[in-house]
Formats: C-alpha cells, sequence, structure tokens
C-alpha cells in the first residue's frame, strides 16, 4: 500500500469486496446445494438484475445494454424464472438436509438493479414481483424493497405497479439538473424530463425517493453544482446520493478521451465538501462518503434492521447479479463492452440449468476479515470493535496494525470517537474511494490487475 494516500482521492469507488474483475471462473462448478449449506439464510438479501436502458450514459461501466430487439425481454424473464426456480429449489434441499441445522429461508431486503428495471413494461414489472414472490418466496410487502429508475421510463403505469407491490423506495439517476452537464455527460435528458418524473414518483407516493447526482462534469462550476443540488432538494428527497464522476475504461467518456489530472481531482473534492456541507445544513445525515438521508425518514423504509451487508447472504438473479456466501462470492461473466455483453445476456437466456455456480471468488479467512473492516468503516457510523472480535476471534488492530496506522496518520480516524468504535473523520469519509481500496488484499490486487478487460 502506498504510503501517500491522499495522492490519489478518487481511486476507486467499493461497492463490494472483492470486485467482480477479481472473479474468475470456477472449475469445479459447485453445486448451489453444497454452497448453501450450513449458511444462515434467515435473514438475505435479493437482488434481481434487468440489463437494460434506453441509453447507456458516458460514465456507465454497468453491467447493461441499449434497447432490446423483440421478445429479448420475454426470454430475458424466462430465463430468470428459470433461475429463480433452481436457486429456490437448492435453498430448499440445504434448508431441509438434516447435517446442517441452517435455519429456515427468509428474505429481509429486496432491490431491482440495472441496468433500469422500469425499461420493462407494466405487465413486465408485475412479472419481475411475481418472480421474486411466487418463485423465491420473498414477501415484497413485508420487506424492504428498493427499485431503480431512469426519468424517461418511470411512467405513471410502471410507477403504479412498484407501489402496489409494496416498492418502498424508489432510486432515479438525475445526475445534473443542468442540461448542458447532461450532455457532457453523454446522458440525453432535458431537466423538463426530470422535473416530469420527479411529480410523477411522488404522485405514486412511493416513500423514500432518492435522487443521485454527480460532481465533476466537464464545465460543472460551484454555481452550477449548486444549482443541481437546489434544484433536487426542492423536492425534499429523502435521500440523495452524491457521486464522484470516473471516467472508466471501455465507456464512452473513455472513448471520448475523457480524464482528468490533480486539478480534477481538487475539482471533485472541492465540489463534494460543498455538496456535504449544503447537505448537512438541510438538515440530512451523512450515512457514508456518497449517502445523507432525511432523519425523520424511518428506517424500516430504505433498509432492514436485520440485515448486514458485512455478514449475511445475498441471493443475485440474472446477468449482472452476484450472490455472497460466506465462503464463495459468484456470478455470471462480466464485462463492460456492448458486444460482450449481449453475448453474455443472449448465453444467459439460452441456459436450462441454474443448478451450479459457474464465475466467482473464493472467500478465506482473510478476506472476510477484510471485507467486514472494509465494509463497516466506509460506513459513516462506523466499526464496533467488539462486533468484529466476536466474529474473528482477534480486534481490527491486531489484524490491520500498519494500514490502521496509516489511516489515522493521514487524518482519517475519528480519534473522539467514543472506546471500542472505530469511525472515519469527516476528512476520512472523504477520501474513502482511497481508503477502501487501500484494504484490498495483494492477491485481490493482482487478480484484478490480471482481468483482460471486456
Amino acid at each position: 500500500m502506498s504510503t501517500t494516500l491522499a495522492s490519489r482521492p478518487y481511486e476507486s469507488y467499493v461497492y463490494a469486496y472483492p470486485h467482480k474483475t477479481a472473479y474468475r471462473p470456477l472449475e469445479d462448478r459447485p453445486a448451489l446445494r453444497g454452497l448453501w449449506a450450513g449458511e444462515r439464510k434467515d435473514a438475505l438479501s435479493l437482488y434481481l438484475h434487468i440489463p437494460f436502458c434506453e441509453v447507456r450514459c458516458g460514465f456507465c461501466n454497468l453491467f447493461t445494454r441499449i434497447g432490446a430487439p423483440d421478445g429479448l425481454t420475454t426470454r430475458y424473464l424466462d430465463a430468470l424464472d428459470r433461475q429463480a426456480t433452481a436457486v429456490r429449489d437448492a435453498l430448499a434441499e440445504a434448508e431441509a438436509a438434516p447435517e446442517t441445522g441452517a435455519g429456515t429461508v427468509r428474505f429481509a431486503t429486496a432491490a431491482f438493479g440495472g441496468g433500469t428495471p422500469t425499461y420493462l413494461d407494466a405487465d413486465e414489472l408485475d412479472r419481475l414481483c411475481d418472480i421474486a414472490e411466487k418463485r423465491m418466496g420473498a414477501d415484497l410487502r413485508a420487506v424492504p424493497l428498493s427499485v431503480e429508475t431512469s426519468p424517461a421510463t418511470a411512467t405513471a403505469d410502471r410507477l403504479a405497479v412498484l407501489a402496489e407491490r409494496g416498492a418502498t423506495r424508489l432510486s432515479i439517476g438525475v445526475q445534473s439538473f443542468v442540461d448542458a452537464e447532461a450532455k457532457a455527460a453523454v446522458r440525453p435528458q432535458r431537466r423538463a424530463e426530470v422535473e416530469a418524473a420527479l411529480g410523477r414518483i411522488r404522485d405514486a407516493r412511493i416513500p423514500v425517493l432518492n435522487i443521485d447526482l454527480i460532481y465533476g462534469i466537464d464545465g460543472q462550476t460551484e454555481t452550477s453544482w449548486r444549482h443541481s443540488l437546489d434544484a433536487a432538494l426542492a423536492w425534499r428527497p429523502e435521500e440523495l446520493y452524491l457521486y464522484p464522476l470516473y471516467v472508466r475504461p471501455l465507456t464512452g467518456l473513455d472513448r471520448l478521451g475523457a480524464g482528468g489530472d490533480a486539478a480534477w481531482d481538487e475539482q471533485r473534492l472541492r465540489l463534494y465538501r460543498q455538496g456535504r456541507d449544503e447537505l448537512l445544513a438541510h438538515g440530512y445525515e451523512q450515512t457514508s462518503m456518497r449517502m445523507f438521508r432525511r432523519p425523520d425518514v424511518p428506517f424500516e423504509a430504505t433498509g432492514a434492521d436485520d440485515y448486514a451487508c458485512q455478514t449475511d447472504g445475498m441471493i443475485g438473479l440474472g446477468c449482472g447479479a452476484r450472490s455472497y456466501t460466506s465462503a464463495l462470492h459468484y456470478s455470471f461473466d462480466y464485462a463492460v463492452d456492448m458486444r460482450e455483453i449481449r453475448g453474455i445476456i443472449d448465453s444467459y437466456t439460452a441456459t436450462e440449468d441454474f443448478s451450479r455456480a459457474e464465475v466467482g471468488r473464493r472467500i478465506d479467512e482473510d478476506e472476510a476479515r477484510r471485507r467486514h473492516l472494509l465494509q463497516s468503516l466506509l460506513q459513516a457510523g462506523g466499526m464496533a470493535e467488539a462486533g468484529y472480535r466476536e466474529r474473528f476471534g482477534s480486534g481490527p488492530a491486531e489484524d490491520f496494525p500498519v494500514e490502521l496506522a496509516r489511516f489515522a496518520s493521514a487524518g482519517w480516524l475519528d480519534q473522539s470517537a467514543p472506546a471500542g468504535l472505530l469511525r472515519l473523520s469527516p476528512e476520512g469519509l472523504a477520501y474513502s474511494d482511497a481508503l477502501g481500496p487501500a484494504l484490498f488484499s495483494p492477491a485481490v490486487r493482482a487478480a484484478m490487475a490480471a482481468y483482460e478487460r471486456k
């Protein structure tokens, strides 16, 4: 790990660890029944991935394709149904096996992401909910259900289906309320369309509205950033996410030759602090570098109080989705290039047997420790050291003395935190995208570096 931690404040957004570029084909193709035997299954997370968008933004490296030829969404939902059936059968077999003692299968939280789930029409969204409920057994009206949408696809009929089926949170990627900035990010939309979509979302009465904004766009200034912040705040969203712009390989902005230097890093830090301070001044609470939440929002509307991403399992269905057990993270093949993505989706829709894991990465004790520390520390609330010790039998300072000492010397740890609580300082939160990668293991770093981009 570099001794100059603060030299690259935007090394990588760590939304999951290990990253999918560290995954590899699993030669033994383990059966799902065996993977889930012995795992706790009473507080699982369910994620369904819809890899379709009406356009692809210039910064996007998610697993998604533009449009869907006739019949593709139907074929995709058919495959999703087959996969859900196979996964639920495997969970049921693992649950029934007398030697496991792993407990009843129960989902504590659910999410539809992508891509753009609302690319599906209203009837298809209804079927998607049926797959989650009737195939997987998730009670969507009893658990938090988060769904991603876009201005063009947040139509009244789609929103009505989601509201009726129990959606508690809708996240809309606005990115900027300034038309010229949206164009610079290769996101073809106009503010009038965004405002109309936000009005329809509010009319649908889904409890939590989240608005995503991006800072660091070419031509963006403190004045135009404040304009977007004020426009978003006018809707009193229950949540706001502020994302720094990244130019990732094989994306539209990368092909255009966009990118940055130290001055761009400074611009992003400056805009981040401006956005953070404005949201705090408006009464929002910061829960991570990116996420801000109104304190008057009931927590159960945004997340389950008995699900912890550090310790509990996740079931991911569809291309682009990943699943977590304590010993293996697995998924399907990953790509960014549109031709590669189309091929993977076509292969997925033709698959009949979903009973085995095909691509993934095994999680040993060291990786489990890193993941727990990383995903806990990047939350503004921090990590109770007693919980870490209870799980692993040692303390974080014993396991990661060099890393934590460097974080402390950089001013990233909150020295005023109560005893036994490891928490980032405001500056540490600002440098989350440098701190997170600093906890990657050498093996994961090597695998990511060796990944052949496609």
